[in-house]
């Protein structure tokens, strides 16, 4: 289905309140504001803040289907991004999955052409959520799920047709280690009848489950492909075990400060290689496209030019065209200015792993529980990914490394694009040609691993 974009074609529709602040004005000069809600002229877009506490509030954009189906009779599902402070009404919707590109022209590859997709800025402060006293911003994915959880009650309460379609939960990179925790404590929450949805399962895209797995195996990937040699990878490893020893001593924002003096060393040794894509390389002119994406935070440690770089996200997001049809943003909030305050705010939560939620999930529910990777990431690597796989504890660990792997082979040139070992609920999917956002770097793939994962082709 064709969506055009025209900012004078807008008609916005701006209903009642959801809820409303209470207190003065914050350490961040943002006042309180009523929460709106509005949708687009067709009635296919809803988006609205919900006020998950007082003088926190938290935006949500949904997109209905373009599904022939129709989308009361298809699934849906929550986008998480990663950071934490990445946004997923911005990154995730305009650089990966959404139905428009960042010069809103139509995406072909949009996950919406299959399913209904809720985009949540989360944690609150990333994108356009906010808080009003930095204070208030999560400490963990415990706190983050809380208000996850708030913001899905809002969403079924303003759709309640919703409540009857299937619904996944995918999470990119830190996106997915919230949207591990968060799948274990819905699927808990429905159980006792304090929220209503078919929770079918969740999925993980390069996700930061086992921090500290991941960063163990950064210098091997990089030495295999010739990107440090001996000397490089010896002084890597050096910097990954003392984040490691941090790790075991549970010294977390100490194991957060030793991984990014990890990712400096990578930096160093391999003159700037792409923490998403192993091909490609951090100079200033790709170095603004880096600015609000997943470890966004990180590259502007890295480089300090990349503050002030021109960003087309950021000037979509902050512009006239996306904010008049909004409607609702509050004038003095900025989309993306809390983003490091969140991350800074996660470092005692960030190295932690939760490994022992995915375990959970596949001992004690139904859940399908769904790994993907992006053969050229390094952040979260396909080998530490493998590794973390191979800690879980769960009784069908045998049979799932029994299982075959089955390949996936393009029409087109008649190449291998993915690979799917599959065993019970739990799926692994390798997917080639693409890094940590796949879904960015290889849509035709990511579509079609998307489609057989809603669709539950893999059993």
């Amino acid at each position: 289905m064709q969506f055009i974009f025209s900012a004078l074609a807008l008609t916005l529709l701006i209903s009642v309140c959801l809820g409303k602040s209470t207190g003065g004005q914050g350490e961040n000069g943002f006042e309180p504001k009523v929460s709106r809600r509005g949708q687009n002229a067709a009635g296919t877009e809803k988006w609205a803040y919900v006020d998950v506490r007082p003088n926190v509030h938290m935006f949500y954009w949904l997109y209905h289907t373009y599904h022939p189906a129709g989308y009361q009779n298809r699934p849906w599902i929550l986008w998480l991004q990663g950071g934490p402070g990445a946004s997923s009404c911005g990154y995730g919707n305009f650089e990966l999955i959404g139905p428009l590109d960042l010069n809103l022209n139509n995406r072909t590859t949009t996950w919406v052409d299959q399913a209904s997709v809720l985009f949540v800025d989360n944690p609150v402060g990333a994108g356009y959520s906010y808080v009003e006293n930095l204070s208030d911003l999560t400490r963990d994915v415990e706190e983050i799920t809380v208000d996850l959880l708030n913001v899905l009650r809002a969403v079924l309460e303003e759709s309640p047709e919703f409540r009857t379609r299937p619904f996944y939960v995918f999470g990119q990179s830190y996106g997915g280690k919230m949207g591990a925790h968060f799948s274990r404590r819905l699927h808990d929450e429905i159980l006792r009848g304090t929220i209503q949805v078919p929770l079918m399962g969740f999925a993980m895209g390069n996700s930061w489950i086992s921090p500290i797995d991941s960063t163990l195996t950064w210098a091997g990937l990089l030495y295999w492909m010739s990107l440090v040699d001996q000397e490089g990878h010896d002084a890597i490893m050096r910097s990954a075990h003392l984040c490691e020893k941090a790790v075991n001593e549970s010294r977390w924002t100490d194991a957060t400060s030793l991984w990014t003096a990890t990712e400096v060393a990578v930096s160093l040794r391999t003159n700037g290689v792409d923490f998403y894509n192993i091909l490609k390389f951090n100079t200033p002119s790709a170095a603004s496209t880096l600015k609000h994406s997943d470890f966004g935070h990180m590259y502007k440690k890295m480089y300090p030019s990349l503050a002030k770089a021109t960003d087309p996200l950021d000037e979509l997001m902050n512009g006239p065209i996306i904010r008049e049809k909004l409607g609702i943003i509050p004038e003095n909030v900025v989309w993306g200015a809390q983003s490091d305050a969140v991350f800074n705010r996660q470092a005692e939560d960030f190295m932690k792993p939760v490994v022992d939620v995915v375990d959970s999930a596949l001992r004690d529910t139904t859940l399908q529980t769904i790994v993907y990777q992006g053969q050229l990431d390094l952040i979260c690597d396909t080998k530490g990914t493998m590794d973390w796989v191979q800690q879980l504890k769960w009784s069908g660990l045998g049979g799932y490394n029994g299982a075959p792997r089955k390949p996936f082979v393009r029409e087109t040139d008649k190449q291998t694009e993915m690979y799917v070992k599959a065993y019970n609920r739990f799926k692994f999917y390798w997917l080639l040609y693409g890094g940590h956002s796949i879904a960015k770097d290889n849509g035709e793939t990511a579509l079609k691993m998307f489609t057989r994962i809603i669709e539950n082709l893999d059993n």
